[in-house]
């Protein structure tokens, strides 16, 4: 059994969104995205599906062209190759599910860029 906490060691970071993996399963890699308001992820796709957790604050939810608000508990998913991005529209904790053979450093390089 793993275990892992979406409020501990919480950090943001002033420049981008700040990646962190919690941990990862035999099928799974769970990871907290934080962002201050106003920062983006610009668009981007990933070659498999994702689902989001909205844990604490609200997204604006970019994808086959229209914006959708998620908010505190909200969850989506969404399948892979579907360009998509992400606004903060207020400070945010989210949770990304990526399958096992998607990489942390492609969601890096999104949140850097």
């Amino acid at each position: 059994m793993n275990t892992a906490s979406l409020l501990n060691n919480l950090e943001f970071s002033d420049k981008h969104p700040k990646i962190s993996v919690l941990l990862e399963t035999e099928r799974s890699k769970e990871l907290r995205i934080t962002f201050k308001k106003g920062q983006v992820m610009k668009k981007h796709k990933t070659p498999f599906p994702i689902v989001i957790e909205i844990f604490d604050g609200e997204i604006a939810f970019g994808a086959e062209d229209k914006v959708t608000i998620v908010k505190r508990g909200d969850m989506l998913s969404l399948d892979g190759g579907i360009p998509h991005d992400l606004t903060a529209n207020e400070e945010s904790i989210v949770r990304l599910t990526l399958s096992k053979g998607d990489k942390v450093e492609r969601v890096e390089n999104v949140a850097n860029s």
